[in-house]
This record gives C-alpha cells, structure tokens and sequence, in this order.
C-alpha cells in the first residue's frame, strides 16, 4: 500500500520519540492504530454494501431481459421460481412494501 522501508519507520520512530516523549508515544501509537483499524473496518463495510447493491442491480437486469423475451414456454416450476426471485428482488428494493400491506 505504502511503500515505506524499514529506515523511514525507524525515522519516524525517533521523530515521533523525540517530539512525543516516551510517556506520550505509546498511548499515539495506539491511538493512530485504532483510526487504522476504524476506517479499513468502514471500507469494508461499504465495499460489501456496493458489492450487495452492484449483485442487486444485475438481478434487476437480469429479469427485465427475461421479461424483454416474454418467454412463454417455460415449466411451471420455472416460472414460480423466477416469480419468488422476483418477490424477493423487489423486498430488497423496497423493504417496508411487505410491512405496510400487512
């Protein structure tokens, strides 16, 4: 990610040693590794949610070319199939439509 060597950490290490003491560098050592650690947590979350939404909208796609090809001579276990894919493509969109219709 960063291409820092073994020499600049260690000149880091004495900057920081001189400037921050060595009462105060353990405690910004720690504190820098928690904000790390927060935003690579952050950047997975959201690059699981973009996963998720990207996958949503090729299932979208997917059944509007289905739909485009009016396929008609399909088994009936196909098509109940396709119909449950599609309830569900749909209460992903819109989460609270099966709860307001209750």
């Amino acid at each position: 990610m960063f291409d820092i060597g073994f020499f600049e950490l260690l000149l880091v290490s004495i900057i920081g040693l001189v400037v921050l003491g060595p009462e105060r560098l353990p405690v910004a050592v720690r504190t820098i590794r928690g904000w790390i650690s927060d935003i690579k947590s952050f950047s997975n979350s959201v690059k699981t949610e973009l996963t998720g939404e990207l996958n949503i909208k090729e299932l979208n796609d997917n059944f509007k070319k289905v739909e485009g090809l009016n396929l008609q001579n399909l088994s009936p276990e196909v098509t109940e199939s396709l119909n449950m894919l599609k309830d569900e493509a749909e209460s992903v969109y819109h989460p609270n439509k099966k709860e307001n219709n209750n």
